[in-house]
């Protein structure tokens, strides 16, 4: 039998040519028309210059796998290749020390100046007193967002002798204890404490935009910022104004709202900047490039690809049972995670009937990448979502029950956080096995799981339907199913909503305040 035949279209280590050459047949080719060649073959590794679009991977007839020497996958229809059953790896580890040096890099360059010195002198300019600076040792770093990128930059300013604070609800308070960083309940406590801020959230809703006028006006006076995360993070015409006045000291910046970057804040003498260049070493670039090599070595020969973005390859007999749950699982994790607010100490899972004969660790992973979608500084796929619930200290506990009381197949989530339990679990319905809530929250429900879902606990009093009804229709918003239950007549009611938009953020603040609990969750 021929051997596999790979494709690498970029530049990657030699390290990592050199092992894929030594199994499969390997052309490094990255000027040919790529939709004329791919079909030709079963693998192919690529950066973040090659755009694998569905109509490139649908030419694809032999392609097993995709290797991405890198962490992000933007480049890629993963979508797309899962359809075709492609697995999708990336790199995700290669660039964490890079990361965290560079961050170390720019605090230290902004604490002493040492680009406007460093450009005064070329200039011909020798300006000691202009460009004087101040010492780290005894400083306050504060984190925001303390991940595997967040906890190696505490490791490395505490050995500046730095006091580290740091903030973030989904890390357990034992993984700060041991890197001696003083763990913070809320940003504005940061903002309150630190006298250099970095950040390393991840880029959601929530924190998109976030580091905004309100932020900077929580700040000490005269607070400095690095961010090497993500650009999209911080207001950046807020940081603009914030510099200017004085309120903030002055910003050390790798990445930006918008790249490249020609704005205002390149204006500024105490802004220090870099063009995205946090991943950017020799020891990152081969990390990546050998990494991928065994993840596509690993997906070619049948092994574990523990970098899989997509789904993990699974058995077809397992996969014919098993495969319906999965996306089953995923959105129950995610609803009770959102149910909890992600403050959550402990996952259990529970998995009744039929699905108690399998090995049902597939669904747990499921449910797991379900719960922490947005919710970490990485891309969460199947394979490191019991790593980052690892991490985050949150305890998940599998447990398997023959049978029922009304279902042939049922799965329960529930989410433990500070001795509440948010409790949820589906089964799937018909020949296309649709996903459908059975409860939730100690309720009785009949709904099928819809993207945009709204939950709502109130007393069970007459008007309460028709005013949520009215609520919905003066704002626009279509709702598509609806679900009522309650424990007794005259107690606590449950009603849940399947919208076709989200709501507006008016509408959002009146059903907070005329319910006991509102909640507005996204499955997708």
């Amino acid at each position: 039998m021929s051997r596999p035949r790979v494709l690498v279209r970029e530049e990657i280590a030699e390290a990592g040519i050199r092992l894929l050459e030594s199994r499969f047949d390997v052309d490094v080719d990255r000027e040919s028309d790529l939709a004329e060649r791919i079909g030709d073959y079963d693998a192919i590794v690529i950066r973040s210059a090659t755009k694998l679009t569905a109509d490139v991977i649908a030419r694809a007839k032999r392609l097993k796998v995709i290797g991405r020497a890198g962490v992000g996958v933007d480049n890629v229809d993963v979508e797309a290749a899962t359809r075709r059953g492609i697995v999708v790896a990336n790199a995700p580890e290669s660039t964490v020390v890079s990361a965290a040096e560079h961050t170390i890099g720019l605090l230290v360059a902004l604490a002493r100046n040492i680009p406007q010195a460093h450009a005064a002198l070329k200039d011909g300019r020798w300006e000691r007193k202009a460009w004087g600076g101040m010492e780290l040792a005894d400083k306050t770093l504060g984190v925001l967002g303390f991940g595997r990128i967040g906890q190696q930059v505490a490791r490395r300013a505490s050995g500046l002798g730095m006091r580290v604070v740091a903030y973030d609800p989904f890390v357990a308070p034992e993984r700060f204890r041991e890197l001696g960083a003083e763990r913070l309940d809320r940003p504005e406590d940061v903002y309150a404490t630190a006298d250099f801020l970095t950040l390393h959230l991840p880029l959601t809703p929530e924190t998109r935009g976030s580091i905004d006028d309100d932020a900077f006006a929580a700040m000490r006076d005269g607070a400095r910022i690095v961010n090497a995360a993500r650009g999209e993070l911080v207001d950046e015409d807020a940081l603009v104004r914030a510099l200017r006045s004085g309120k903030v000291g002055g910003a050390a910046l790798d990445v930006f709202s918008s790249e490249p970057y020609s704005g205002p804040l390149l204006e500024l003498d105490n802004v220090v900047v870099t063009p995205h260049l946090a991943a950017s070493t020799d020891e990152a670039q081969d990390r990546a490039g050998v990494i991928v090599a065994e993840q596509v070595a690993a997906a070619l020969e049948g092994g574990l690809v523990t970098n899989a973005v997509n789904i993990p390859v699974i058995g077809a007999e397992d996969l014919e049972v098993l495969g319906a749950y999965i996306p089953l699982a995923a959105k129950l994790g995610r609803l009770a995670m959102e149910l909890a607010e992600g403050r959550v100490a402990e996952l259990r899972l529970t998995y009744f009937g039929g699905l108690s004969q399998y090995d049902t660790r597939l669904l747990t992973v499921a449910a797991l990448n379900g719960a922490f979608q947005g919710r970490a500084d990485q891309p969460v796929n199947y394979v490191n979502a019991p790593m980052i619930a690892a991490e985050r200290g949150v305890e998940v506990r599998e447990e398997r029950r023959r049978s029922s009381r009304d279902y042939r197949n049922l799965v329960r989530v529930e989410a433990v956080s500070d001795g509440a339990e948010f409790r949820v679990a589906g089964t799937t319905i018909g020949k296309d096995d649709r996903l459908w809530l059975v409860s939730a929250l100690g309720f009785e429900i009949d709904m099928e799981l819809a993207p945009l879902l709204v939950f709502f606990r109130y007393d069970d009093v007459p008007g309460v339907i028709g005013r949520v009804g009215t609520l919905f229709g003066d704002a626009g918003i279509n709702i598509a199913n609806m679900a009522v239950s309650r424990t007794r007549r005259g107690g606590k009611a449950l009603m849940v909503l399947a919208i076709d938009q989200p709501a507006p953020k008016e509408l959002l603040a009146q059903l907070a305040s005329d319910f006991d609990d509102a909640r507005f969750i996204a499955l997708d």
